[in-house]
């Protein structure tokens, strides 16, 4: 109904813009299809109005339509940055940043786009504004939407929209309040099983080094897929990055390297009787991520009558645990490794290829898993961005205090030393290949749906919020081990309900 009543093409992309933030989308998917369709092959005033065509190359970039970055030529100057004339246009400015985002590799107007509206966001100009706009414009200042894990960010949109009096809106407003409420319901009967595993395993007491965070571990599969429908992937997940911690604990924190090797092989073989030699704690530690690994591999059979994930789910944890171990092996020599060196390794000590290997079985298989079993392979350049973002924002989050615990070197360091660079240039030599990563990502989120179709959920929403989660972690330090801060974020989407 709101669609039929909303004609205007602004007021559409509005609309569908709303929705989004509001967490709704799959609540009105036909509808928004529909209207992208119809709004695909329109003009929005390009020439002249710089809200209107960036918000409709952000809604369309955003649901996988092919949209050009010339759109923006007209509101740039001779020398490629946003003329100053559009400065005082703050809102058509933030649609910009935004839009920048959603950038592929070699698309040099949104380059320009991004760096001149961040200036003119963040210059005096902007901030004589009412409080909702400024408060907007830090916000995507602070991190712009695409990297940002959509749910997350539901009540903060609510309470940006609450002062908006149009009609659709109020309903909208509504809806998203209820539709928050009745997932946080879900949300915690989940918690409830996970919670009540972790206990369980008596984990805590069999490895007092070892994080406890059963809580965030799930707050991490929530940002990967909130929907109520998906109890079973959250649960499964929640197991899944409780034991990435955990052997993280044992190779940073407890191992002696001889220890940390015949784990390592032990896992390599996937043989419980490897580990004979090994201390007691460990012998448990991997006795946990065999059962629970196999556990999900026969839920997967159960469900797809496919037997051969096995093998695929413990490559990912052995690959997993030589990285970790050439990480310790680093460490005792007191070895700084080049930075291409270092992510080499990295990338796959992020943790990321376990991940992405547990989510796609767990999302796919019911589609044919005997066609797609091998996909992570054939797609080995979306799980290095994604696994490379997360170690870099892992690195630009932790840097300092790694240092000060004499941790293994990070990326920072690594170039900071091989190139004999500050620390604020290689901050920024960081951010920037974590800019092109997106860049990449983005890419490869528009092909998905043309190339593969029934796989475009799996790419263009979990995997892609598996990076989108290594922001929120560490974007003011350590998420795992800033509990204050996970904690805020565990009251907002667990704890406490909006008032209706």
């Amino acid at each position: 109904m709101m669609f039929v009543e909303t004609e205007d093409l602004i007021a559409q992309l509005e609309l569908i813009d709303r929705i989004g933030k509001l967490g709704l989308t799959n609540h009105f998917e036909k509808e928004i299809k529909e209207a992208l369709d119809t709004v695909e092959n329109s003009n929005p005033c390009i020439t002249e109005n710089l809200y209107a065509t960036a918000l409709h190359f952000k809604i369309l970039r955003q649901h996988d339509y092919k949209v050009s970055q010339d759109v923006f030529g007209g509101f740039m100057d001779e020398k490629g940055a946003l003329k100053e004339s559009n400065f005082w246009d703050v809102k058509g400015t933030l649609e910009l940043l935004e839009a920048s985002n959603l950038a592929f590799e070699g698309e040099r107007i949104l380059d320009e786009a991004k760096a001149s509206s961040t200036v003119a966001l963040r210059g005096s100009k902007v901030w004589n504004l009412d409080d909702n706009l400024a408060r907007q414009v830090v916000h995507a200042l602070e991190l712009p939407s695409q990297r940002r894990v959509g749910w997350f960010n539901v009540k903060w949109h609510i309470h940006a929209y609450e002062k908006d009096n149009h009609a659709n809106t109020i309903l909208l407003l509504e809806l998203a309040k209820l539709n928050f409420n009745m997932v946080q319901a879900a949300l915690q009967n989940d918690l409830r099983e996970v919670s009540m595993w972790w206990n369980n395993l008596g984990l805590k007491e069999h490895l007092k080094f070892a994080r406890d965070r059963p809580v965030e571990c799930f707050m991490f599969a929530v940002g990967l897929n909130f929907h109520p429908g998906y109890t079973s992937f959250r649960i499964l997940l929640s197991k899944v990055i409780n034991l990435i911690l955990i052997i993280d604990d044992v190779y940073d924190i407890y191992g002696s390297l001889e220890e940390l090797k015949i784990f390592t092989n032990a896992v390599d073989r996937w043989d419980v009787g490897v580990t004979e030699q090994l201390p007691e704690c460990m012998k448990t530690c991997f006795q946990v991520l065999y059962n629970t690994t196999c556990e999900f591999a026969h839920k997967i059979e159960e469900e797809s009558g496919w037997n051969l994930a096995l093998p695929h789910l413990s490559k990912a944890w052995a690959d997993f645990c030589k990285a970790l171990l050439v990480e310790a092996e680093w460490y005792s020599r007191s070895y700084t490794p080049s930075l291409e060196e270092y992510l080499s390794n990295g990338c796959i000590s992020s943790s990321v290829s376990v991940l992405m290997v547990h989510t796609f079985f767990s999302t796919t298989h019911r589609d044919g898993i005997k066609e797609i079993a091998d996909f992570l392979h054939k797609n080995e350049d979306l799980v290095h961005n994604i696994s490379l973002i997360v170690r870099l924002t892992n690195d630009l989050g932790t840097s300092t205090a790694e240092q000060e615990r004499g941790d293994a070197p990070s990326a920072i360091i690594c170039y900071m030393r091989e190139m004999n660079a500050s620390e604020d240039i290689a901050e920024a030599k960081i951010k920037g290949m974590i800019d092109n990563a997106w860049k990449k990502i983005n890419g490869t989120c528009l092909r998905t749906p043309q190339q593969l179709p029934f796989l475009s959920p799996f790419i263009n929403n979990i995997a892609t919020n598996i990076a989108r989660m290594a922001h929120s972690l560490y974007q003011a330090g350590d998420g795992f081990g800033d509990q204050e801060q996970g904690s805020r974020l565990i009251q907002s989407v667990l704890v406490e309900p909006l008032p209706l």
